[in-house]
């Protein structure tokens, strides 16, 4: 009798377990990090689109938060070969349902900016992100010449520094929750 009262609670007990998160919906902690590799820029085939930032939000000023990897940062520092082109932190709900942001810095030019892209972010049994980010150059009458992309999909861990490797550019990113 013993043994069938156990076999009868085995369903629930493995739906229980399959059915709870690895992660609770809310709101986390996201900080970014791109920076540009030593060696020569791999242009894209074409230059950023004007609509880069189509059907994403951008930061406002309220979920701006003070970077905590200004350590990791300062290491990629020229002497070391690199350059870092855009450290930004902010706070985002994430869920179930992909949460697209536009991020960019420096001066706009014509509606682009030196850097530009979007980051979407997915929280699931992981956090599931898409970056796609546009290092641009612009010609002397400010009009957009060219541009690089980081265009990476990857799964992160909640809290864990993630590194996203493109040809010379390269992207760390931490998610974790507040």
């Amino acid at each position: 009798m013993r043994a069938l009262r156990t076999l009868a609670l085995l369903p629930l007990t493995l739906l229980m377990l399959l059915a709870t998160p690895t992660f609770a919906e809310g709101l986390y902690q996201v900080e970014v990090i791109v920076f540009r590799q030593a060696g020569e820029p791999v242009p894209a085939s074409q230059p950023a689109p004007d609509d880069w930032a189509r059907d994403a939000q951008p930061i406002d000023a309220g979920s701006e938060r003070g970077t905590t990897l200004n350590s990791e940062a300062s290491r990629l520092n020229p002497g070391n070969g690199y350059q870092v082109l855009l450290h930004r932190a902010w706070s985002q709900h994430l869920s179930g349902t992909p949460s697209r942001v536009a991020l960019s810095t420096g001066s706009e030019q014509f509606g682009h900016f030196p850097v530009e892209g979007t980051l979407s972010l997915k929280q699931a049994r992981f956090i599931d992100v898409e970056a796609d980010l546009w290092i641009n150059s612009f010609d002397a009458s400010g009009l957009l010449s060219g541009s690089e992309r980081l265009k990476q999909d990857s799964r992160l861990k909640s809290g864990e520094l993630t590194f996203l490797d493109h040809g010379s550019l390269g992207l760390l990113i931490r998610v974790k929750p507040l």
